[in-house]
């Protein structure tokens, strides 16, 4: 079950796009028949999806945290789940990968276990509660990315920490970067981009940044107060482009404002070789190892950033794709997943 806030492909999904696909892909490998359940206009050549149409979902992090749940007229995600109930009987398990209130509300009521794969922390105060009393009444079933992110939940020794995985096949070790930095993600302000482009314009070296503008008036108020950064905008690429540009750079700044639960971004960089230079916050505390693949500075500090970068040549990109093909691998991620349906199906 898809995330309802945008279309596979489209980038709004953010990272849960990716491990779903990951995901998916290793399942379909070690035999297993699924189907993947998202809104209409979701397209992979090598997956099975059944589109649903219906008004997308606000993202939870547009939402403050004492917002009332709210669910569209004619609601993709109430129209999946629907879906999910008139099929339910075919499935050993149904995978949730939306952060929204209504699929754990319905966990009761289906037959068939629900595994909720929560893609962030705490966000909002209705959704933490549903999380706890499921976390409660249906043990194992509340899966995260890391300790960090399960810490901001007062459910934390219930969740079931499953990382993430990429198929580093596609993903090419480059020794040899330019001098060029990147900077991945949603543009957003949640994502803190302006901190990198900062840090760019003060090092003066260029930034090459990827992503979704899914915040324009955010990306031209950056554009405006740096108006002499020198910062590259390479656009949404998709994955086999994307390691392919990224590879070729210096290090991936990660500048989160909130505590992001993963960080998809920071494992792509690590498959590449490309040493992080990240925030000491959420799941990224869990992923950069301190001196070795990366460094983490102080949150919010471009001073620590500016600091990082002149250190990187300390940094063996080697130590950096090794890290990868030992944690992050499909077949590691499977390994735990398929541990983690193991233990819902014995409750």
């Amino acid at each position: 079950m898809s995330t309802p806030i945008g279309s596979l492909g489209s980038g709004l999904g953010g990272g849960v796009e990716l491990t779903l696909y990951n995901l998916a892909t290793e399942m379909l490998r070690r035999g297993h028949q699924l189907e993947i359940v998202a809104p209409q206009g979701s397209i992979s050549s090598s997956l099975p999806i059944k589109q649903i149409p219906g008004e997308l979902q606000i993202p939870a992090q547009n939402q403050t945290r004492t917002e009332p749940i709210l669910i569209p007229k004619n609601s993709v995600l109430a129209n999946m789940w629907d879906y999910a109930r008139q099929v339910q009987a075919d499935y050993d398990v149904i995978v949730n990968f939306a952060y929204d209130w209504l699929p754990l509300y319905l966990t009761p009521f289906f037959n068939t276990p629900i595994a909720h794969f929560i893609s962030m922390g705490s966000l909002i105060d209705a959704i933490d509660e549903i999380i706890e009393s499921v976390a409660i009444e249906f043990p194992n079933t509340i899966g995260v990315y890391t300790q960090s992110q399960a810490a901001t939940f007062s459910c934390a020794e219930q969740c079931y920490c499953l990382l993430n995985g990429l198929d580093l096949s596609i993903y090419q070790f480059c020794p040899k970067p330019t001098q060029s930095l990147a900077w991945v993600g949603r543009i957003a302000p949640e994502k803190g981009l302006e901190d990198a482009v900062a840090a760019a314009e003060i090092i003066g070296i260029t930034l090459k940044i990827f992503g979704l503008k899914q915040d324009v008036s955010y990306w031209e108020k950056i554009c405006q107060e740096y108006p002499n950064a020198p910062i590259e905008y390479v656009g949404f690429l998709p994955t086999v482009e994307l390691q392919k540009e990224l590879g070729q750079c210096r290090a991936v700044l990660v500048t989160p404002r909130w505590i992001e639960a993963f960080g998809n971004v920071a494992i792509e960089a690590l498959a590449c070789g490309v040493p992080l230079i990240a925030y000491r916050r959420g799941g990224l505390t869990e992923i950069v190892q301190e001196g070795k693949t990366g460094f983490l500075v102080e949150p919010d500090s471009v001073q620590g950033l500016v600091e990082a970068i002149k250190h990187l040549d300390e940094i063996d990109r080697q130590a950096c794709r090794q890290q990868a093909e030992t944690l992050y691998s499909l077949e590691a991620m499977g390994d735990r997943t398929e541990e983690w349906f193991q233990k819902i199906l014995k409750n």
